[in-house]
């Protein structure tokens, strides 16, 4: 597809806000200090209470300085929040090396700074904070005070119930990372070939709001030609009366080219200022076989030959000129003739019921791995041999994502496939309900008779 996006739109937004991470470790270090005050307090488990809250405090000065030093909106780079959670990580090993080490069952909030950052950092800052959460978790299977329990008793867990526990912290912190980061992933590119859709749509827009514009000029422009037309036959009528006494044949040649021009130009905007009324004809409305013609048009200028053939029964579809379906099948077919050996074929058909639109190609079709998952934004058909395009952001996956959105909101199907052996290449089909196709028509359908026609020939256009 078309380089619509030269910036990257996923980077600003898988970064952390302060406002976001200011408020998880708040809601920790609450449970944390509620934790110990409930163990030392309600239960009378003996701890060392003074260094459990000092370290709890240490973690509430630097939130609170975190909060007054940045913006709630300001988002932190990569090696701010890195820092933070791994800061976050070690506070939690120290408070479980006061608690028991392991064997204390909060041991699973390990699990929690891994999960930020796979949601919000790239992977290898989420691997080194899986990596320091894991030597911290190992460190604390060895080192670590008693386990609080009942005055004068001492609780003795078995190293190998310590060892379960550590291969539990291990193999979550690696799930949850890997688990986090695919979900995340695959959010931000959603986000991303949204945002790029909006794009289309909004360049299409101003492209639509064009045809307003040249209205305008042509309101603006009519006052001053009709008094050039004016004062030209004013002109003419001067001329003819001075004939007799001087030669002004070449001046009077002139001004009548001039008035010709002059009603040319009006007769033109004319034609624009029709634009957007029921007589507009097909500057406005197009039949099936004009619409496919006009996205299979472009694609002729390539090496590559490009046949339409439409075939139907009962009248043919007359559908709005819709900037949405023009460009979702010019991408189809644009993508079709890259990847085509040696022609591609369009069938555009239609019954009383549906209206359709298939493109095949005779290339390699679709990879057998990402066929299921064509049309999904991010998923490339780029294969060696394609005429791939030459902008940074082409082979992405982006344009036939794009491209399947704006046919669905017309109300499309689209399905891909690749064509049956011994036949190569790659099948896209396009079908709408006909009230669907024909919808903003200004000229109404009319009501199909009981014996359908025959079938319009083939190749005919």
């Amino acid at each position: 597809m078309p380089n619509m996006i030269d910036i990257d739109l996923g980077r600003p937004a898988r970064r952390l806000r302060v406002d976001t991470l200011s408020r998880l470790r708040w809601l920790a270090l609450t449970g944390q200090a509620s934790a110990v005050l409930f163990t030392q307090l309600v239960l009378g488990f003996p701890l060392p209470l003074a260094a459990c809250l000092a370290v709890i405090g240490l973690s509430v000065i630097c939130n609170a300085w975190l909060r007054f030093h940045y913006p709630v909106t300001h988002r932190l780079n990569d090696h701010t929040a890195t820092a933070l959670l791994g800061y976050d990580l070690l506070q939690l090993s120290a408070l479980l090396y006061l608690t028991g080490g392991l064997q204390n069952p909060f041991s699973m909030l390990f699990l929690a700074p891994v999960m930020i950052s796979a949601a919000s950092l790239p992977p290898p800052r989420t691997l080194l904070l899986g990596g320091l959460a894991v030597v911290a978790a190992t460190v604390l299977v060895r080192w670590h005070e008693p386990l609080p329990w009942h005055p004068g008793e001492e609780i003795r867990l078995p190293f190998l119930f310590s060892a379960g526990i550590w291969c539990a912290v291990v193999l979550g912190v690696g799930f949850i990372g890997v688990y986090a980061s695919r979900v995340a992933e695959e959010a931000r590119q959603l986000s991303d070939a949204l945002a790029a859709t909006e794009l289309v749509l909004a360049r299409e827009q101003h492209l639509t709001q064009l045809d307003g514009l040249a209205a305008a000029a042509a309101h603006e422009l009519g006052t001053p030609l009709a008094t050039i037309t004016l004062v030209v036959r004013e002109m003419l009528g001067l001329v003819a009366k001075a004939g007799a006494m001087i030669d002004v044949a070449q001046i009077a040649d002139d001004i009548r080219l001039l008035d010709q021009e002059a009603q040319r130009c009006r007769a033109i905007l004319g034609k624009l200022t029709s634009l957007g009324t029921e007589d507009a004809g097909p500057l406005e409305e197009m039949t099936l076989s004009h619409l496919v013609e006009d996205v299979a048009g472009p694609q002729r200028n390539f090496d590559v030959a490009v046949t339409v053939t439409p075939i139907g029964f009962d009248e043919e579809p007359v559908c709005a000129r819709n900037p949405a379906i023009l460009y979702g099948l010019g991408n189809l077919v644009e993508n079709a003739v890259d990847f085509a050996r040696h022609g591609v074929q369009i069938d555009a058909h239609w019954t009383p019921d549906i209206v359709s639109v298939t493109v095949r190609d005779d290339g390699p079709g679709f990879a057998a791995e990402i066929l299921s998952r064509l049309g999904e934004p991010y998923v490339t058909t780029r294969r060696a041999g394609g005429r791939a395009k030459s902008e940074t952001n082409s082979g992405l996956g982006l344009g036939l994502f794009i491209a399947k959105t704006l046919l669905e909101r017309s109300g499309a199907v689209v399905r891909t496939s690749n064509a049956s052996a011994p036949q190569t290449g790659a099948v896209v089909s396009v079908t709408w309900p006909r009230d669907a196709f024909e919808r903003g028509a200004a000229r109404p359908r009319s009501t199909p008779s009981k014996r359908p026609k025959e079938p319009r020939a083939p190749g005919l256009f």
